[in-house]
Order: C-alpha cells, then structure tokens, then sequence
C-alpha cells in the first residue's frame, strides 16, 4: 500500500462534515470500515475538498470512478529549486515610494523547509500586532520558540511521519530562511557572507508580515504536505504564495502545486512559483498552470571572483565563494592525475580526482587541480590537500559556497595550468579569498530551466525573470553553511543560486504592486508584472521560452497603464477547450447546479485565455503558420487615452493587429482586440521566432512577446 492523494475540487456549499464524506468513499473502496479508518492519512478541507490516503491498486481505481472524485494520484516527492538584487531592479528601501501602511497589511505565506526566525532579517522592531484578517497560528516545536509581529505564523507537515529529525517549523536546511528572507526581510545594514557581498540586505517587500509553512524536509517536499500547506494557508488569510519548489510537469489536477494554486486564485491569491533549475535544455520548464506566475532566474550586475595565482605569475579569476584567506603567499601544487595512487582500480579516473584514485602521500600539504566539475572537495580534504582549483564549462555562470579553498575555471584555463605544473619541477600556486566585480546584465542563468511547456502548448512559460544567481540572504543557523556535515561554518546569511531565489523575488514585487493596488486579481497584479517587464540585455538563443516576458521591473508594474485581467469564467473556458469534461469542471467550479462546457463562452483563440504573452507551438514542420490570440485589455492609467499598437514581427511573419488603435473614455474600461499572425513553412533548422506587441499611449508601454516555436520531435508528457 502506498499513499494516494484523492482530488475532489471546490468544498461543497452545504456545512456537511467533509470528513464523514471522505470515510464513507474510503469504506466503499476498501470494503471493510476499521481498514479505512486506519488507511485514511489526512482530510483536507478547509480551502478544498480531498483527502490523503494508503490504497491498493484496485482501491485506487474504486474511487478514481466515483463522480465526486476529480483525481486520484501517487503521492512524490518534489524538489528545491535551489542583496544587491533590489537596488538593481530600481525598487525602493525608502518609504517615500512605499505605501508602507498597506505593506505592513500584505501577508505573504512560504511553503519551503521551515524558518530561522531569530535571523536578524526577521527582526519586528516597530511592527504592530498581526493584521486583524490573519486567522493562522504559530506552533512551537524544537528550537522554535514561537513568532513574532514579523513571521506572524508557522506550521509544520509531516503526513507520512517520515524519518526527518525533529518535527518543527524551525529550518534546519537554510532554503526556507533565505526564501523568505529575500521576499520580506527587514533592511540589515552590513550584512554580509564572512565579508563577501558586504551591504544592506532587504527583502523586497520589508514591511509585509511572513507566514511559514513548513512543508519540506532533507528528504524532499511530499505532495500530501503541499496540499495541506496550501489548504491551510490559503484558510489563514494569507495574501500571496510563494513556492520555490517543483517536479516535472504533469496534467494541472494531478498537480499539488497547479490545484493549490488555483483555490488561491478562486479566493484573490496569487501564487508565485520558480520555473525549475534543469536549464538550458528545452522544455524543462516546471509549474507552467496560467494562473501560477512561473519565474525564471536571470542575474544582477555583480559576480563572485575568486583568483587562482600560479608561481610563473600567471592568474586565473574562477568562479566560486571562497571564505578562506591563504595562509602562505604559495603552496606546492599537483594535478589529480600526477597525484594518482599507482594501485587504483582502473574504472576510476584519477585526472577527475574520483574518490579512491589519488594518493594521499602526493596530495597532502598540496593545491590540486582536477578535471571536470564534480564534489572533489570532500576526497581532497580527507587527504590532507589544502586547496582544489577544478575546470569546467557547464556551470559557467553560478558560484557555489566551498567548505574548503576552492574555485573552478574554464577548460580552456584548466590546460594551461595542466601545462605549467607539467613543465615546472616545483609548481606552486594560491587560491585568494573571493572577491565581487562587476559585469553586464541580466541574462537568463544557465541552470534555469526553458521552455516550451507541455502541458498547455499555447501558452508561454516562464511567465518572467528575477534575479536568482549568487543571492545573498538570510540563513539558519541550525545547518552548516554547506552540504558539507564537517564543515563547522554557521552563518546568519548565506548566498545561494536557484530559481527557489528568483521566485521570492517575483512574488515580493507583486506585494509592491499589490500595496498600490489591493483590489486587483492575482491575474491583473501578474498582467502588470509581465508587460513592463525589462527586455533581457544578454539574450541566449532560447529567446523568451528563457526569460518569458522579461526582468521584473517593480516601480515601473504599480504603473503599467492596461492589464490583461482573466476571470474565474475564462479560466473555466480555457479548461473546457483544453478538453477536462463537465463533471470535472463542475467539481472545480463548486456549487449545485448541473455543469456543461457549451454553457460557458467557449475559449476563442488559439491560445483560449487573455493572456498578456501569446505563443504558438507547432510541431508539424510542414504546417504553415497561422494563429490568432484575441484579447481584452482593462484601462488602469489615465481615464481618457488613446493606444496606438507598435508590432515587431520576425522575418517572413505578418502580425496584424485589429483594431490598431484603442480609445478609452474612463478608468476600468474594456477595450478587445485581435492578433492575427501568418506566414509560410518555416525554414528547417528553425525553431524559435520571436516578435512583439507594444501598446503605447505615450506615458505608458504595454508590451507582450509573440514567440513561435516549432518542433519536429514528438512530444513526451
């Protein structure tokens, strides 16, 4: 028996016991009522109806036939998606800008690994009690003490009862700490990473109240704990969610996240989600729900260096966070394969530095240097090395922390220092202490993953990037500042690299916005978010299915002139066109009445949603190009305005735009409009073509990527 998680849509409208409901289908299936008692994990259904469950395969498949029963999936596992960044986005710390007032009102709940809430980053000095709404509660448990008017609210899930050391909301892994840090930590001046990055870090909503529910552990994030995450945040009160977490994509009510995220939406809530860390390779993309704002990570305009000094004078700037200062101005250097032990197993490669092929006779007191970017520390440590300079191009762009001196360069680097320590008969070399630079930015980091998705096919994930590369944030002290269980290192902040980061980031700035703006969808808040949007200033050959609609630009959202709203009806035409039938739809939807898809306004488009991206996948090659995305845009900057439509389209495409021109009379008026994009073939070896629509009334610009992509490998959901 394994645990199951049985979906069964909105909460009914009559004030029945969802519990007795829940054993009475668990009693049909299993046949027996002590068994069904007993097998029952969890019932969700304060926010939505469901329940937990441990079933055989034919119990699986009993109530997969019931009527009330939207999905039946296996619980699994998911995974992490593991303070310069506001100054760089032009946001704030000031509250000249700020409407601190509603900020401090704005409660923005975490589903991650827990919280450190004595970090400095929590601190409530002059923040009044919790907000009058707030319904949550703030449970106690191993060295967590309690909350505070900053993290308002703590919860922890462990539906399985795994094996996962104390069962608290304290974090004893850092991630959530840092997460919720970056979203709304207060402004700590000379924060630094044992002084690396030294400056002020701040989340990017400081005066909004954290609520923490601890659905992760060491062993991965379950979908039972997600669920009940949800279900309890959402009952709280909660404002936003941010989740920086995922697993492959899979049908939306199958889904923890997209099914979590949607009652969020049915109740004003928007989700922010990181978009996964499987890049650069095509359709890797996590989370891609359209009512979940799916972030991507891009980078600041600061990188950690961390120098590598041979004896000939020669230096090297590799990439690591290198806390060690060098004792001596040199040490004896060696490569891993001089360094071989001569009675090593042959499968193993001592060039690598793979554990069990080096000597430690050759490597102790001595720098070595190994090919390739593997975990080399922990082998050269054991053997008494004293550094490790590695080579490596696939992670060309993030700096790790290191639990010894380390930094890694690029191939091309690596060979000559392989040169000289093989043309020197005492070759030495020193690994500095990192230091920060300066470079161009943003681009979309390697690691962060693309689309297109493959789920909804038209419509374009990630929504938009926020920085997530080399982030320096709050930490728990309870870890070590590594993976490394001899590293004796704890710190109250951390720099880490991930999309976990970018998201915190995304959903921050939709508080700013939203603190401007508290009466706005979840879809207006994330429409505002997209469409003034910065254009990357380094574009990789993915185009947008990389950065969606661009950096976040948070000043500039809380002013973005149109939005492109979507209500609950188009979210439910949307479902109807992408093929979920009525008694699906009816469950989601919640009330008595019968339900039917030809009873709601059917999706138009090729894409069926007002969305403020549009995007055309085509996977047969011999297909011309021909879409049409119809949308409505909802007047939110001066009350009589006159849009003219500016189109850039890629070449041998024509993109039409009817109307050309929107005039609106007053504020929330609606104005629609049709997109129509053709063209011919398109040209083997051709996969993305990227063009635009900018609506513009001369104070504001409304843009939205149009991005084609075509395929000819079949696609694998």
């Amino acid at each position: 028996m394994q645990p199951y998680i049985i979906y069964m849509g909105e909460l009914p409208e009559a004030k029945t016991s969802v519990e007795d409901k829940h054993h009475s289908l668990l009693m049909a299936a299993i046949g027996d009522e002590e068994i069904a008692r007993q097998a029952k994990i969890y019932s969700y259904g304060k926010s939505f109806n469901g329940f937990a469950a441990r079933l055989l395969p034919h119990e699986v498949q009993k109530l997969s036939d019931e009527d009330v029963v939207m999905s039946v999936f296996a619980n699994k596992k998911r995974k992490l998606h593991t303070t310069r960044s506001w100054d760089f986005l032009g946001m704030p710390e000031t509250s000249g800008s700020r409407n601190s007032k509603v900020e401090s009102d704005i409660i923005i709940g975490i589903l991650d690994t827990g919280i450190y809430v004595n970090a400095p980053s929590f601190d409530d000095k002059g923040f009044g009690p919790a907000p009058a709404k707030w319904k949550g509660k703030c449970v106690k448990g191993a060295n967590f003490t309690g909350c505070n008017n900053k993290v308002i609210g703590a919860k922890y899930f462990n539906l399985e009862n795994a094996p996962t050391g104390s069962v608290t909301p304290a974090d004893d892994i850092g991630h959530g700490t840092h997460t919720s840090s970056i979203a709304a930590g207060v402004a700590v001046k000379g924060a630094s990473f044992y002084g690396i990055a030294k400056g002020t870090a701040r989340g990017g909503a400081s005066s909004a109240r954290i609520a923490m529910y601890k659905v992760c552990s060491e062993n991965g994030c379950s979908d039972m704990d997600l669920l009940a995450g949800f279900d309890e945040a959402i009952a709280d009160g909660v404002d936003l969610i941010s989740v920086s977490l995922g697993a492959p994509s899979k049908d939306f009510f199958s889904d923890p996240i997209a099914i979590g995220s949607f009652h969020a939406m049915k109740r004003g809530i928007l989700t922010s989600c990181s978009g996964g860390n499987y890049g650069p390779t095509e359709y890797t993309i996590e989370n891609v729900a359209p009512w979940i704002m799916t972030v991507a990570a891009s980078s600041i305009d600061r990188k950690f260096q961390t120098e590598f000094k041979l004896g000939n004078g020669a230096s090297y700037d590799g990439l690591s966070i290198n806390t060690f200062s060098p004792k001596k101005q040199m040490y004896p250097l060696i490569s891993g394969t001089l360094a071989a032990n001569t009675s090593h197993q042959s499968h193993l490669n001592a060039s690598a530095c793979d554990y069990g092929s080096l000597s430690q006779h050759k490597v102790k007191g001595r720098v070595v240097y190994c090919e390739g970017y593997l975990s080399q520390d922990d082998t050269i440590k054991q053997l008494g090395g004293v550094g490790l300079v590695a080579s490596g191009d696939s992670l060309a762009d993030v700096a790790f922390v290191v639990s010894m001196p380390r930094t890694t360069v690029s191939n091309k680097d690596g060979e000559k220092i392989d040169h000289y320590i093989n043309s020197t008969k005492y070759p030495r070399a020193v690994i500095s202490k990192t230091r920060t630079a300066k470079m161009n930015a943003p681009f979309i980091a390697a690691f962060s993953s693309r689309g297109p998705q493959l789920i909804a096919l038209n419509i374009l994930k990630p929504d938009l990037a926020a920085p997530g590369l080399d982030i320096l944030a709050a930490y728990s002290k309870l870890p070590p500042v590594t993976e490394d269980p001899l590293d004796k290192r704890h710190a109250t902040f951390n720099i880490l690299s991930g999309t976990s980061m970018a998201c915190p980031h995304a959903v921050a700035a939709a508080a700013y916005v939203k603190s401007f703006h508290p009466n706005w969808s979840p879809a207006a808040i994330k429409s505002a978010l997209m469409t003034t949007a910065m254009p990357m200033k380094i574009k990789d050959e993915f185009a947008e299915l990389s950065s969606g609609s661009g950096q976040i630009n948070p000043v500039k959202a809380v002013h973005p002139g149109l939005v492109y709203d979507i209500t609950m009806r188009s979210y439910i035409s949307f479902l109807c066109k992408e093929g979920y039938d009525g008694t699906t739809i009816a469950l989601l939807a919640g009330g008595k009445k019968k339900f039917n898809c030809s009873s709601f306004r059917p999706a138009h488009g090729t894409d069926g949603l007002n969305y403020p991206s549009m995007h055309l996948q085509l996977t047969d090659t011999s297909a011309s190009i021909s879409a049409v995305f119809y949308r409505t845009v909802t007047n939110v900057g001066s009350a009589k305005s006159l849009y003219k439509a500016k189109v850039t389209a890629p070449e041998g495409v024509s993109i039409q735009v009817v109307p050309d021109t929107l005039k609106f009379d007053k504020l929330h008026e609606n104005r629609s409009f049709k997109v129509v994009v053709k063209g011919g073939r398109v040209k083997k070896g051709t996969h993305i073509m990227s063009g635009s629509l900018e609506w513009s009334d001369s104070r504001h610009r409304v843009k939205s990527p149009i991005l084609i992509f075509t395929t000819d490998q079949p696609i694998m959901v």
